[in-house]
């Protein structure tokens, strides 16, 4: 492999960044690296808009994962996703072995003309800013706990390890393209949604003209789960003060949680675990009033999408909340949040086991009593 030389830039520190937008508005070819789940890819994309809004002609290619080649056909602002495996993200389930000669090899023939590597505060950018510099990519910008030398040349510090006070995960990654100049005026999620998957979803529903609510009660990390029994409550509650029409969502993985929420339910309810693509969970979400889910991917699709969320949010970490969207974010406050574990290392749960399922169901109540316009058919009970 032939790699393109890789330019000798000086390495500004922090406080020289901001002018090094010059060198960045000549940027044509982009790859964007976020190796990482569905949720952090989808609160990347105001950033993403940003760097094409700037940029006239960008051409945007995005690294990432499975979530990352699901979400390709809905992101407009992206021309391709590269499928990655990188040593430095867990890859769950997978077996094949990373290749990373292959994987610096695809890069060089991308002939990207710049990097910014998204992460959050608690990874390092140093690796993927390695794998770009022996790709021979001459910019590469990210977030650095520690002086990356000539690993990145462009880098703005990180101040978020006080998790405390960290910015929400979407501003982190806006203030970071906004170190070159790029910035974009609606910083919203993004997720545009095709014809086909919304006639399937129409097909799949058949209007029955009550509201409907989706209940999705899954999450990648057993620390971030509500009881599925409580999920089924809440919404039986919901269904018995509304009429609404509550429909649970999930793969095919979670369909067991599924049932033992709708086990606890009185109230009718449908399943369609395992039956729905991305794009068809995302015309799903879209036609909801509402969705109640755990801190997972369909949080961050409603607020993409507008629809009002109510978030079972485990204290695990603060800056994942639902993003510039009507939303509830429901836990129980404990010594030990922020924890960054996905299980719980107390093994007690209190930061979602002290949330009741009236709790859920209330804050379901008062968003769509404040979504539902005057001439609305839904009524809620006192």
């Amino acid at each position: 492999m032939t790699a393109r030389q890789v330019i000798a830039l000086p390495r500004p520190g922090p406080d020289a960044v901001d002018g090094r937008g010059q060198a960045w508005r000549g940027v044509r070819r982009l790859l964007a690296v976020r190796v990482d789940n569905l949720g952090d890819v989808l609160m990347t994309t105001p950033a993403l808009a940003a760097a094409a809004a700037s940029v006239p002609g960008l051409h945007v290619s995005l690294l990432g994962g499975p979530g990352a080649v699901a979400l390709a056909p809905h992101l407009g602002m992206v021309d391709e996703v590269i499928p990655a495996r990188v040593p430095w993200v867990r890859h769950e389930g997978e077996d094949a072995a990373v290749d990373d000669q292959a994987l610096v090899a695809r890069l060089a023939a991308g002939r990207f003309d710049a990097a910014v590597i998204f992460t959050v505060c608690t990874q390092s950018a140093l690796p993927a800013a390695m794998l770009c510099r022996l790709a021979g990519i001459p910019l590469r910008l990210a977030h650095s706990r520690e002086n990356p030398y000539e690993l990145l040349t462009d880098w703005a510090p990180e101040p978020d390890l006080d998790l405390a006070r960290a910015r929400h995960e979407v501003r982190r990654q806006l203030d970071l393209v906004a170190r070159v100049g790029w910035r974009v005026g609606d910083e919203r999620l993004r997720f545009a949604l095709r014809p086909a998957d919304q006639a399937r979803v129409d097909a799949l529903l058949a209007d029955e003209g009550a509201p409907l609510v989706v209940v999705h009660v899954g999450a990648s990390a057993p620390s971030r789960r509500w009881p599925p029994e409580r999920f089924g409550q809440a919404a039986d509650a919901i269904a018995a003060a509304t009429g609404a029409r509550i429909v649970f969502t999930g793969s095919a993985g979670e369909a067991p949680l599924v049932e033992s929420a709708r086990a606890a339910m009185r109230a009718p309810s449908s399943s369609l675990a395992g039956r729905l693509s991305l794009g068809e969970l995302g015309a799903l979400v879209a036609r909801a009033r509402l969705v109640l889910t755990n801190n997972s991917g369909p949080a961050h699709l409603a607020a993409a999408l507008g629809t009002p969320v109510v978030d079972l949010y485990a204290l695990t970490n603060p800056q994942h909340t639902p993003w510039q969207v009507p939303a509830r974010v429901l836990s129980h406050d404990v010594p030990c949040r922020h924890c960054l574990r996905s299980r719980c290392p107390q093994g007690h749960h209190a930061c979602l086991l002290g949330v009741p399922p009236q709790a859920a169901a209330d804050a379901a109540l008062a968003l769509l009593a404040e979504a539902a316009p005057l001439s609305d058919s839904l009524t809620l009970e006192a």
